[in-house]
C-alpha cells in the first residue's frame, strides 16, 4: 500500500508542476487545474502533518522511556526501604524481646525475694507469737 501511496504522490506532484507551468505561462486554469493545486497544497500539509506526527512520536516515546527510568529507579529506592524497614523491624524485634526477657528475670527476682520476705517475716511473727505465750504465762506464773 505504501508503494500505491507513492505513485500516487508523485503523479499528483507532476500534474502540480504542469499547473505550475501553466501560471508561469500567464495561461488560464481550468477547474481541474485548480483542483490539483488545492490538492498538491493539501498533499503537502498532510506531509508536514505526518512529519509534525513523527516528532512527537519520537518525543513521546523519548518521554515514555524517562518514565520507565524514573519507575525503575522509584522501584529499587522502594525496595531498598523496604529491606531497610524491614532489617529495621527485626533488629526492635530482638531489642524488645531482649527487654521483656530481662524484665521476666527481673520481676521474678522480685517475686522470689518477697516470697523470701514474706516467709521471714511469718518466721519472726511465729516467734513474736511464742514469745507472747511464754510472757503470758511468766505474769500468770507470778501472779500465782
Amino acid at each position: 500500500m505504501g508503494d500505491v501511496s507513492g505513485i500516487a504522490y508523485d503523479a499528483l506532484k507532476m500534474a502540480v508542476e504542469h499547473v505550475l507551468g501553466k501560471i508561469r505561462e500567464g495561461k488560464k486554469l481550468s477547474t481541474e487545474d485548480v483542483l490539483v493545486l488545492y490538492l498538491g497544497t493539501i498533499v503537502g500539509d498532510l506531509k508536514e502533518i505526518r512529519a509534525d506526527i513523527a516528532r512527537l512520536d519520537s518525543r513521546i516515546d523519548e518521554t515514555n522511556q524517562r518514565i520507565d527510568d524514573i519507575v525503575k529507579t522509584l522501584s529499587a529506592r522502594i525496595d531498598e526501604t523496604n529491606q531497610h524497614i524491614e532489617e529495621m523491624t527485626t533488629t526492635l524485634s530482638a531489642r524488645i524481646d531482649e527487654i521483656a526477657k530481662s524484665l521476666s528475670a527481673r520481676i521474678d527476682e522480685t517475686n522470689r525475694r518477697i516470697d523470701e520476705t514474706n516467709k521471714r517475716i511469718d518466721a519472726v511473727q511465729i516467734t513474736l507469737l511464742e514469745i507472747q505465750k511464754l510472757l503470758i504465762e511468766l505474769v500468770k506464773t507470778r501472779q500465782q
